[in-house]
């Protein structure tokens, strides 16, 4: 097997220079550049049959190099998702087998992205671009890597500005990974900026309230933002205004009706929120435990799924278990 392997590996690197070599420049003869294109990919094609993703990869970004000879920009952009592509899958399998390695596949993909995104930018193709951001940071939260995937979806975000509803949706995926990584701070703000974007750019009815998913959004927002204010605990003199605003809403004098803001909350859900603000205001623990049940109920539209446990062992503990239990309903939904 070793044999046959180093085999394939000297024809795979006979073929790749040969096909390289008829790029080069000759007295009064052009390269002809397409037809290396072919023949790049029908060897990464090949490559990838036999399961090396990594030289099909080379082969992809050879045909991206021979596509920006000839100025063809979105082929130039797709033969570098594709190289990216197969990185991931050798770093995949790198991870599968427990190989060790130095991320150099990751980094690369990571690399052919950055390399798509600048020409998707010089393109000013912004849509495109936010794609690819949006798609690399799915990635890396597959591997487990949300703290680096914030980068790419608050860069989507800002590739998506002319388009609300997908730069919230951007927005919503960068807070989720800051709650992950454990900057609640980070998140809160987050949170607040998708809640003004909201307001700003929403479609709203003639009572002002917004409709349709701007309404869902505000709800998570919302739902989001005061358990995690629970959680924090500001003081009075950190607390910024909006937040304390947030606080107010769900004290014990303020009713579902008498709610002067605009978030489609249930009366159910805005009374269970309430309970847990004045819970965990009051340190009740127990109270935390029996409110859990009925929240995730609440959270999720799958009831037959058994409810998670906390065990928070103080009001804090069960704030940021209500937390995580917010941010997996949302994709169990």
């Amino acid at each position: 097997p070793l044999k046959l392997a180093m085999d394939r590996e000297v024809d795979f690197l006979a073929r790749y220079r040969m096909v390289s070599g008829k790029l080069k420049k000759r007295f009064l003869r052009k390269p002809n550049v397409a037809e290396a294109i072919q023949q790049f990919g029908a060897l990464g094609r090949a490559l990838d049959s036999q399961e090396c993703p990594p030289y099909a990869a080379m082969c992809s970004l050879a045909q991206a190099r021979c596509e920006h000879l000839q100025g063809n920009q979105s082929w130039e952009v797709q033969y570098l998702v594709d190289s990216a592509n197969h990185f991931l899958k050798a770093h995949w399998s790198d991870e599968t087998l427990k190989c060790p390695n130095f991320q150099e596949h990751l980094m690369a993909a990571i690399n052919c992205y950055n390399h798509a995104l600048r020409v998707c930018i010089e393109q000013k193709q912004p849509a495109l671009a936010a794609m690819y951001s949006l798609q690399l940071g799915d990635h890396l939260m597959k591997l487990g890597k949300p703290g680096e995937a914030i980068t790419h979806y608050q860069r989507a975000a800002e590739f998506q500005y002319q388009t609300p509803l997908d730069c919230l949706n951007s927005m919503a995926k960068v807070s989720s990974c800051k709650i992950n990584i454990g900057d609640y701070d980070g998140a809160l703000t987050t949170l607040t900026e998708m809640e003004y974007l909201v307001r700003e750019r929403g479609t709203r009815n003639h009572t002002g309230r917004p409709l349709g998913a701007y309404s869902d959004i505000l709800a998570s927002c919302e739902i989001k933002r005061i358990l995690l204010l629970v959680l924090l605990q500001p003081t009075p003199q950190r607390i910024r205004p909006e937040h304390a605003q947030t606080l107010e809403r769900f004290t014990w004098n303020t009713t579902a009706d008498g709610n002067s803001t605009n978030v489609s909350l249930s009366e159910e859900l805005f009374i269970l929120l309430q309970s847990v603000v004045m819970a965990c205001q009051s340190k009740d623990v127990e109270a935390l435990q029996a409110l859990q049940t009925d929240l995730w109920k609440h959270f999720t539209a799958r009831t037959e799924s058994p409810t998670p446990s906390c065990g928070g062992a103080d009001h804090q503990g069960w704030a940021r278990c209500f937390i995580t239990l917010a941010l997996d309903c949302e994709q169990l939904n």
